[in-house]
């Protein structure tokens, strides 16, 4: 058997305890990946080496903050398996605080930075839980700088497995632009790079025969397209994006996600995404994400 290394795709997947690292390897090992879970860091080259010499093709391994005294050395260690022509991505799996709590409370685990209560309360148990939370953010600051970041907050585990799968059958490219829709009557999502609030636009919610409708029907499009301050606010992002987008790639930006916000996350935003996707295809990676209607 020959010593040369083949092609391979790895796939680094890291983010905050219970935010569901396990579902995303999942949603990989159906897509025929090799997954590995709490691999340490120091291991990660060595690893990579030995599945080059076995022919793997597709491998996933998940780091999180059990690792946290070796996480530091990961960034250098994926900018070196990139020079050795592997194809690398990094995908950061993130939900806001609160959400993180309740899932603890539910599933009665500990949290891996946890020291135990600071008290004898709820409270007190509550507080500890939070600042352990608050303390992984920041030990995994650096790694969500650099990696695709998917908020888990809200969606469905079937939501977060296609996502996933759909992250890993898009095609290299130096920037990849990522147009997610959402309703803010439930929260802004934390992979946002940018929000773009469109709830003053004319609401096809008010129109009794499109109201059950979505932005992906042609009614409601119709609807939209000929509505002025949509064809400007559509103008108007479209002009922000593509003046910034070059300096983003010498920024060494791999992911840029744009998040269009209305009441409800089903019209207004969903058109609009489905417009930025369409204009900007010609000339970026696309993806598209409505986090409400997902899956619906």
């Amino acid at each position: 058997m020959s010593d040369t290394p083949h092609a391979m795709e790895l796939l680094l997947i890291t983010g905050m305890s219970g935010s569901g690292k396990s579902v995303a390897l999942n949603a990989l090992e159906d897509a025929g990946f090799y997954c590995v879970d709490n691999l340490p860091p120091e291991l990660l080259v060595a690893f990579v080496e030995l599945e080059q010499k076995h022919q793997a093709r597709r491998v996933a391994i998940a780091m999180d903050v059990r690792s946290a005294t070796s996480l530091p050395l990961v960034p250098q260690q994926l900018e070196a398996l990139r020079s050795q022509g592997i194809a690398v991505k990094s995908l950061f799996l993130d939900a806001n605080t609160d959400t993180l709590v309740r899932r603890y409370s539910e599933t009665r685990r500990k949290h891996p930075l946890s020291q135990g209560p600071a008290g004898h309360g709820e409270q007190d148990a509550r507080r500890a839980l939070v600042d352990a939370i608050e303390l992984e953010r920041k030990l995994l600051a650096a790694l969500r700088a650099q990696a695709h970041v998917i908020d888990s907050s809200i969606i469905r585990p079937s939501q977060l497995q296609a996502y996933v799968k759909t992250l890993i059958s898009s095609p290299d490219a130096q920037l990849t632009l990522v147009f997610e829709s959402f309703a803010f009557k439930r929260g802004v999502p934390t992979d946002a790079d940018y929000v773009f609030d469109v709830r003053m636009l004319p609401n096809p919610h008010y129109e009794p025969e499109l109201r059950p409708l979505t932005g992906r029907d042609q009614a409601v499009m119709d609807f939209l397209h000929t509505q002025p301050d949509v064809d400007l606010m559509l103008h108007h992002i479209v002009h922000f994006l593509e003046s910034w987008l070059d300096a983003l790639v010498r920024d060494h930006r791999s992911y840029v996600t744009v998040a269009i916000g209305c009441t409800g996350g089903q019209h207004r935003s969903v058109y609009l995404v489905e417009r930025l996707a369409q204009h900007f295809a010609a000339q970026w990676v696309t993806l598209k994400r409505h986090r409400e209607i997902d899956g619906l």
